[in-house]
């Protein structure tokens, strides 16, 4: 007789060879969920019959919560109680139309043995790619295997032809395109001497990422493991967003006055109203000046090179959003921040890298970029942007496949038309930020970019690294771009050199994108090598996507 009590596990649904299971992850905030559900359930709809076409039922493996006014799995306990009743080796498909939390399902997804498929809708202002992407990432660094599929409307060629290969096989196979690999690349020996210099520096002086609370919005993938980012001769200093507030409330009004002043002296624009659940007001600008002036002094204190704020879960209910902080921040031409006993200049003539949403693999290649920029005297400011959308140029100004690359809220004024100048500060969507705060918008300028992406991959740090351009719209074709996304956010029209759209989609890990200019096409190039030359000394994995705008190959 066993005297103990043994745990009694209730067994799944087992499903029939010819079902397939389908789960909606979604935000953790109540108001996303509800207002995005209509647009999920369609998806849903269409994605239903494309499958019962191929002979095929598909079976929900959760309801759709009537209280709540949603079906989206919402939390991490919850996506724990879905998979107890998910037959863990039938097909399981992931359905989003809507941005959504990776950490909710990851557990679950860890321990299915059947094939696993991801599928997001391709729409502005829907961002189920953009939330897929990231889980994508997530899945990546996890080891998990995946297949994943994209569409617009779910009955074209390529959809349909993908879906009936998972179906079929429990996999899906997509074309990545040119991707070179660095000990096949041509580096020329100054960008090779330069790039292994500062890594040797960053190894032997090191350097310390500021981090305000990690795991923003459940992005597992920007969260990078001591023991692969130490090796990098980088380190985190975990901070609590709880100092960052404290110390905003330190700051006195006089100071924050100034640092308005010192945008609108310089030609930013402040769309303010009186209403605080509708408008920004100048009561939340002034608590965001108040904020920027915190978040310098703290990473003074601490001796960060660069730092991260994730505000969405976190300072959300108590200040401001932390948007025109973060812009202000990645630029080098912005409002000075004394020490509070008033004897210096805080990281003076230099921007604050700040990697948006806390996502550490932002922080780490931001870094990078400030130092190889400065070396080679390119352009120091850089950013991540959501890869968010693309389309066609309906303008007919472009033929080529233009990207839409929209951070959430700010981006440095360095990078738009006219500077500060062409900046703007709007409200915060009330949707996501109920206390408000100005975002930092512009359009950003036609030059030759460098984007990259840090990710995690087989248990090691991983680089892809491509060259762009950023393009100028019309305004009408700019618009129509804005209100299919994020009309408050910034904006840049992005060309990405040899890789099409499908072959970014199929291989990138991330729902972000880094993003730096040079000052010309070769500099862009060189620039490139040099950056990835210092990932390689860093003992980072690298690759060359694509190709220089010549169309040659970097190998």
């Amino acid at each position: 007789m066993n005297p103990y009590t043994l745990p009694q596990i209730r067994p799944a649904a087992r499903r029939t060879k010819l079902q397939v299971q389908l789960i909606a992850n979604g935000d953790l905030r109540l108001t996303a969920n509800q207002k995005c559900w209509p647009e999920q359930a369609k998806m849903e709809e269409t994605l239903r019959l494309a499958i019962a076409a191929e002979g095929y039922e598909l079976v929900r493996a959760h309801s759709f919560k009537e209280a709540e006014g949603h079906g989206f799995i919402a939390s991490q306990k919850e996506g724990m109680q879905v998979f107890a009743g998910v037959d863990p080796t039938a097909p399981l498909i992931v359905a989003e139309a809507v941005w959504q939390y990776s950490h909710h399902i990851l557990p679950g997804l860890i321990t299915h043995r059947g094939p696993i498929l991801t599928v997001a809708n391709w729409s502005g202002t829907w961002p189920g790619l953009v939330g897929m992407l990231n889980l994508n990432g997530c899945l990546t660094k996890a080891g998990v295997k995946y297949s994943t599929i994209w569409s617009e409307d779910f009955t074209d060629d390529f959809f349909i032809e993908s879906l009936r290969q998972w179906l079929s096989k429990g996999k899906v196979k997509h074309a990545v395109g040119l991707v070179t690999k660095w000990k096949n690349a041509k580096v020329g020996a100054k960008e090779w001497k330069l790039g292994e210099a500062l890594a040797n520096q960053l190894k032997t002086e090191k350097a310390i990422l500021g981090v305000f609370d990690e795991g923003c919005m459940g992005m597992f993938n920007a969260i990078i493991p001591d023991e692969l980012l130490n090796p990098t001769g980088v380190f985190k200093e975990r901070l609590s967003q709880s100092a960052l507030y404290y110390e905003t409330t330190q700051v006195g009004d006089e100071e924050a006055r100034a640092v308005r002043q010192w945008m609108e002296d310089r030609g930013m624009k402040f769309h303010t109203g009186p209403d605080e659940l509708e408008h920004l007001t100048d009561r939340q600008l002034h608590q965001q000046c108040k904020m920027y002036i915190a978040a310098v002094r703290l990473a003074d204190a601490f001796g960060c090179h660069a730092i991260g704020i994730q505000y969405q879960q976190g300072l959300k209910d108590l200040l401001p959003a932390s948007d025109l902080v973060e812009g202000m921040l990645n630029n080098t031409d912005r409002p000075p921040v004394k020490s509070r006993d008033g004897s210096r200049v805080l990281y003076d003539g230099e921007p604050l890298p700040h990697f948006n949403e806390v996502d550490e693999c932002a922080g780490l290649d931001g870094l990078m970029t400030l130092r190889v920029h400065t070396a080679m005297n390119q352009p120091p400011e850089n950013t991540l942007h959501d890869l968010r959308w693309g389309d066609i140029d309906r303008s007919g100004t472009s033929g080529e496949y233009v990207w839409v690359f929209l951070i959430s809220g700010s981006a440095p004024p360095a990078h738009f038309i006219d500077g500060w100048a062409g900046a703007v500060s709007e409200r915060q969507p009330a949707m996501y930020f109920r206390l408000g705060g100005g975002t930092l918008k512009g359009i950003s300028k036609p030059g030759e970019i460098i984007w990259s992406r840090i990710y995690m991959a087989d248990g090691r740090l991983k680089m892809d690294l491509g060259r762009g351009g950023a393009i100028e719209l019309p305004s009408e074709e700019t618009e129509r771009r804005w209100q299919a996304t994020t009309p408050q956010w910034p904006i840049m029209h992005a060309v990405t050199y040899g890789v099409s759209r499908d072959e970014m989609m199929a291989r990138h890990k991330a729902n972000h994108i880094q993003v730096a200019y040079a000052n010309g096409a070769a500099d862009a190039d060189r620039a490139l090598l040099a950056k990835a030359a210092m990932a390689h000394g860093l003992g980072i994995d690298v690759y060359l996507c694509g190709t220089k705008k010549s169309g040659k190959a970097f190998g």
